[in-house]
């Protein structure tokens, strides 16, 4: 792409938000857009198609902050009348521009903004997609299959390996499948969504999990056989007295990634009958005279004191 037609272009108002937006807004926005207009949900739609390539053009330079400053630089300048195309094969600058630049063919000064300019070919421009992936694809790896359109218009097939332990929000990049340049095609960025599980959920290399107990198994102590991600069980021991919230670690039940193994950690709910009656609410009565004199709220009152 030319210089010329990137500071020319206004890429705030491609993708809509505002000069000043952070970085965190940007990303939200492209996401958003990028949804819309995917040529995988729009398919034969060429307009469509069209702003797609705008945004992801937008977004490869304000996500990149080096990028990003030496844009608005440019274009800044631009703006203001600082410097023109270059005309007869002459450049033409302003004050401005040679103030700031100290002169030269803007079209080279910009291009070497980002990275081109007279150092020769450049590889093609890398692209981003997305998808969404189960948790427990997340967690053991799965292979994705996917059908993206090209900078030409066709489509092609892209096969790409997700590792095991994958984060939402995590990126794989796939070599030599992004667009084509004069020095070979770009990579391709894949956008990892994880889909929540469920029952289990993650803390770092932890898998957690929240178990209902009943009032009597807290009480007295139980044997409980807990689910785990590989699809066997395991039993822990709800010692007698537990109480709730709890947790119980059950080593090497984690999350694989490379040598290292988490835990599963097992956070205990006790459950209150919503109804007593019959024996049961007799013999709860008699455990409430026994355990009238415990003061359970003694400390809280306390403290409220102080």
């Amino acid at each position: 792409m030319a210089a010329k037609d990137l500071y020319e272009k206004d890429f705030y108002k491609v993708l809509g938000v505002d000069k000043k937006a952070g970085a965190d807004e940007i990303k939200k926005k492209y996401r958003s857009l990028a949804r819309e207009l995917h040529p995988d949900k729009n398919k034969g739609d060429a307009v469509k198609e069209e702003k797609f390539k705008g945004i992801s053009e937008a977004y490869e330079i304000l996500s990149d902050a080096k990028k990003r400053a030496e844009y608005d630089e440019a274009r800044s300048l631009y703006e203001r009348g600082g410097f023109r195309a270059p005309m007869g094969g002459q450049g033409q600058q302003g004050g401005d521009f040679n103030d700031i630049f100290g002169g030269g063919n803007p079209q080279d000064i910009f291009a070497n903004l980002f990275g081109g300019g007279r150092r020769g070919p450049r590889k093609g421009q890398d692209l981003q997609t997305e998808a969404t992936i189960t948790f427990r694809e997340s967690i053991f790896g799965t292979t994705l299959d996917l059908r993206l359109a090209t900078d030409r218009g066709a489509t092609q097939n892209i096969t790409a390996r997700v590792p095991a332990g994958v984060n939402d929000g995590a990126k794989i990049r796939v070599k030599g499948k992004g667009a084509e340049g004069e020095a070979g095609p770009g990579d391709l960025f894949i956008l990892l969504h994880v889909k929540p599980h469920a029952i289990f959920a993650r803390k770092g290399e932890n898998l957690t999990l929240t178990l209902p107990v009943t009032f009597a198994e807290a009480a007295l102590g139980a044997d409980i056989k807990v689910p785990t991600m590989s699809g066997d069980d395991v039993t822990v021991r709800i010692a007698p007295g537990t109480s709730n919230g709890r947790t119980l670690r059950v080593k090497g039940r984690g999350i694989t990634k490379g040598s290292t193994t988490g835990d599963l950690l097992v956070s205990v709910d006790v459950q209150v009958p919503q109804r007593v009656d019959g024996k049961a609410l007799e013999a709860l009565k008699v455990f409430a005279h026994e355990t009238a004199h415990e003061n359970v709220r003694a400390d809280l009152i306390a403290k409220a004191k102080v």
